[in-house]
């Protein structure tokens, strides 16, 4: 013998059903405190904020990228070196 039980509900309604807690407030404050801390962090990771965090742990960073920068946009010089 077979049976085949359908169901057809929302996921809340489910939850419900067989006694889990609603999850969606406590999903929200979360999401909330992560947007916010995204948002206060976000200036960390423009491009402008790497640069600054690049060059300011060393110095001679900036050299490189200047260096390796014109080495691609001038092929011809960065062969003579």
């Amino acid at each position: 013998m077979k049976v085949t039980v359908e169901v057809d509900c929302t996921p809340l309604e489910a939850r419900q059903f067989f006694g889990l807690p609603d999850v969606q407030p406590m999903q929200e404050r979360v999401m909330k405190e992560l947007e916010d801390k995204m948002m206060e962090n976000m200036e960390r990771y423009s491009p402008e904020g790497l640069m600054k965090t690049w060059f300011s742990s060393m110095p001679q960073n900036a050299e490189w990228f200047r260096d390796l920068f014109s080495g691609v946009l001038d092929p011809a010089r960065s062969k003579k070196t």
